[in-house]
């Protein structure tokens, strides 16, 4: 069934009570958008902390109503609720019904990342080869198919490593892509952390579906096995990969080859200042604007 949208542009001191304003009025979905998207003020929000809402300065705010709600009826609410709103603040369109879940695998195609491996969407079936090495993913809600290249980069770095009888630590899993990935290569087991537990259940269910749920564990921050790891690989952010770098160099064994991920290009020079104090034969990678710092624990 097609649908009627109502975007809202606003400040982010203004969202809390914009929103609770739509819900009374019956909206059946709401998301924010950072309305600079796309201009020099665009602002890069990613990966928040449990429980945090971070926010961009302004604000479109998308409420998503079923067709055929009256649009001045709606516009008259608003004013009620929120005599401060101005009529440029509010933009409607008709949204045509689409299957999501459909769309969403018509773009995601098998794709190959180093000499063996492949990721597959799981609707796919792919080849009888021995010669490479298949993940089969449904990302679900998690960040994590291997189109972003953040992941690209950490997957041509496992496929490039012998992880035959290894213990493989996976921090920021996401969707359990790497850690899966790395199974799937020969570890023996892999530990996946994160701090969403939808990114916990997303690794589980993929674990599962790949036949590899046997050996790996999810755990949120500060919960994870304290035994170091033979392998470790975080994809999250420059910010917090400086602040945890002190807890990876305890998660790793000595020798432990170790990749970091999640880096716009021109943050990789602290962190391999931060990293060397611990880490050895540091050497930096690149994909589009993103970084990939390797190297082995001293």
């Amino acid at each position: 069934m097609p649908w009627l949208e109502l975007a809202l542009t606003l400040r982010a001191e203004q969202q809390p009570r914009v929103e609770e304003a739509l819900d009374d009025l019956g909206a059946l979905s709401i998301t924010l958008r950072d309305a600079d998207a796309e201009t020099p003020d665009e602002q890069a929000i990613f990966e928040p902390g449990v429980g945090e809402l971070p926010l961009w300065p302004t604000i479109t705010l998308d409420a998503l109503f079923e067709a055929g709600t009256d649009r001045r009826g709606l516009v008259e609410a608003l004013g009620e609720l929120l005599p401060w709103l101005e009529p440029d603040q509010l933009a409607f369109r008709d949204v045509a019904d689409e299957d999501w879940e459909r769309a969403w695998m018509d773009q995601f195609k098998p794709m190959p990342f180093g000499q063996r491996l492949w990721i597959y969407p799981w609707n796919i079936e792919p080849p009888a080869d021995e010669e490479i090495v298949v993940v089969r993913l449904d990302p679900g809600l998690a960040f994590g198919s291997g189109t972003h290249p953040t992941t690209a980069l950490c997957l041509e770095w496992l496929d490039g490593l012998q992880l035959a009888g290894r213990q493989v630590t996976d921090y920021g899993c996401g969707s359990g892509i790497l850690a899966i990935a790395a199974l799937k290569l020969g570890a023996a087991g892999a530990v996946g952390v994160d701090n969403d537990p939808q990114a916990l259940t997303a690794s589980s269910d993929n674990a599962e579906r790949n036949g590899v749920a046997d050996r790996l564990r999810v755990f949120l921050p500060g919960e994870e096995p304290k035994a170091p790891a033979d392998v470790f690989v975080a994809n999250i952010l420059a910010g917090p990969l400086g602040e945890l770098a002190p807890t990876f160099a305890a998660a790793c064994k000595r020798g432990a080859p170790f990749a970091l991920s999640g880096i716009l290009a021109g943050q990789q020079d602290e962190l391999l200042a931060r990293y060397a104090e611990w880490f050895d034969d540091l050497r930096v990678d690149a994909r589009e604007d993103w970084i990939r710092i390797s190297g082995h624990r001293r």
